[in-house]
């Protein structure tokens, strides 16, 4: 049942990043080989200039290894782990980067110093997770919020959510994004919470006048299949069509995503967005590419 496809980084991220050129960022604890290669495709693509952080000897040796010559970027010496996210953030809030990247470090940790309000790093939304997966080189992607951040948001945090995502949507083409709001039912129902939040959610949408057509609850076949709404009568803007999935939880966005990665070899470019820095967030598993994919999604959600 495991894929065995080659994951793609898709035209369409790259088509709109390539749009800006060598964007300063931070890669925390550089100096593994998957952060290192991805980030080498970002160079190779003229996406970025990085400031590597991390132990000095690891990320030359491992530079050697991959045989990329990095003489001419910046090195800022931290051996210890935990202490490099605090150097990332530093750098951000004082401008010196546009991007954070996550190389060999915990999510945890990284986004543990982001958050720290002494480094001014939040917006006026709350920070949230996207995912934008595709399968092949042209495909039209499905996004995915949040399957990595807030864990259990709530009404007031879905909206903030639901921003950001209609934000990115618009940056990467989607002038008016189809927004299905996640539950396991079509039917509002007391004893399904998410259904009555997406429900309360459409409304507040809808009172906002928000430039997306946005509908919940539906559930996940009712959002992306035409033929399923159809047979269950669903009439909406968004039933069968959806641009972006808003899971409930982050149990949904995460499982929904490794399925698609692990089961259709799909694309999984991950991103936190809504803060003055858009931060790459990948799985210490990821795949190249699929890394270069999120650092092309992090270069299109820069203002």
């Amino acid at each position: 049942m495991l894929s065995n496809k080659e994951i793609i980084c898709p035209n369409n991220l790259l088509d709109v990043a390539h749009k800006k050129k060598g964007i300063k960022v931070a890669v925390v604890n550089a100096g593994k080989p998957l952060p290192m290669l991805s980030v080498q495709d970002a160079v190779n693509e003229n996406l970025i200039e990085p400031i590597f952080i991390g132990d000095k000897r690891e990320i030359l040796g491992c530079a050697e290894d991959i045989k990329w010559d990095i003489s001419k970027y910046e090195i800022i010496d931290e051996p210890i782990e935990n202490k490099t996210a605090k150097i990332a953030a530093k750098l951000a809030s004082k401008d010196k980067v546009k991007i954070i990247i996550k190389g060999h470090i915990h999510t945890d940790i990284l986004m543990k110093e982001v958050l720290k309000r002494e480094y001014n790093l939040l917006g006026k939304t709350r920070l949230s997770h996207i995912w934008h997966m595709t399968i092949g080189k042209d495909d039209k992607p499905l996004i995915i919020t949040d399957g990595a951040l807030n864990v259990l948001p709530n009404v007031k945090t879905k909206m903030h959510i639901l921003k950001n995502v209609i934000n990115f949507s618009t940056r990467i083409g989607i002038q008016k994004p189809k927004i299905a709001i996640l539950s396991a039912t079509e039917e509002v129902l007391e004893s399904v919470q998410s259904s009555v939040e997406a429900a309360e959610l459409t409304k507040l949408a809808e009172k906002e006048n928000l430039n997306a057509d946005i509908f919940g609850p539906l559930a996940f076949d009712n959002s992306i299949s035409k033929k399923s709404s159809g047979i269950k009568g669903i009439k909406n803007a968004v039933a069968g069509e959806a641009d972006v999935l808003l899971v409930p939880n982050i149990e949904t966005g995460n499982a929904l995503v490794k399925m698609m990665i692990y089961f259709m070899g799909a694309c999984a470019a991950g991103i936190v967005v809504g803060g003055k820095v858009p931060v790459v967030i990948t799985s210490r598993s990821d795949e190249a590419r699929a890394r270069l994919a999120s650092i092309a999604a992090a270069v299109v959600a820069l203002d």
